[in-house]
């Protein structure tokens, strides 16, 4: 049985606002989608200092895929990404078409994962640095507003270290 995991680590937002370096208050979105082949859970998380965006960045249905849209959020990709993998639209044409259909294209991050683990990932040119985004095995971690370019490296290798269920995998990411 396929299960879905939906984390939105809302705590770590009010801890990060309070954070300050160089007297600028520290800023980021960073996200994840994931597919755990042994257990078959399909997640989604995102941390960030906006509050309480894990309602308009993370989307999930059971069988079908996980989705994160971050960036200055395009709130349709979730539903509209979900709905085009249910009919069967592999997860790179889901991707090519929300992309090619937006004009905020080169200020948004999207990452798609469907029930088997394939993986489409995009960050815009004009996303806010450090942007960017990783594709490994069944998963795709994204980052924008980041201190620097080591932080999406970081976030992918304490995915791929963790020998933990899906849930805490993402967590430790």
């Amino acid at each position: 049985m396929k299960r879905l995991i939906v984390l939105s680590v809302v705590f770590l937002s009010v801890l990060t606002n309070t954070r300050m370096l160089s007297g600028e208050p520290l800023t980021h979105t960073f996200s994840i989608v994931a597919y755990d082949q042994q257990s078959e859970q399909i997640g989604v998380a995102v941390q960030s200092h906006w509050f309480s965006v894990g309602s308009i960045v993370c989307w999930a249905e059971p069988g079908v895929g996980a989705v994160a849209t971050q960036s200055l959020v395009n709130v349709s990709f979730g539903p509209r990404a979900l709905e085009l993998l249910k009919k069967g639209t592999s997860v790179q044409e889901v991707l090519q078409e929300l992309i090619n259909s937006d004009e905020g294209r080169d200020f948004r991050q999207l990452a798609i994962i469907d029930a088997n683990g394939n993986v489409a990932t995009h960050t815009g040119e004009k996303c806010i640095a450090d942007a960017g985004h990783i594709i490994g095995k069944n998963y795709s971690v994204l980052a924008n507003m980041m201190l620097n370019k080591e932080v999406v490296p970081a976030i992918s290798k304490a995915f791929e270290q963790s020998s933990d269920p899906l849930a805490e995998r993402m967590l430790a990411a």
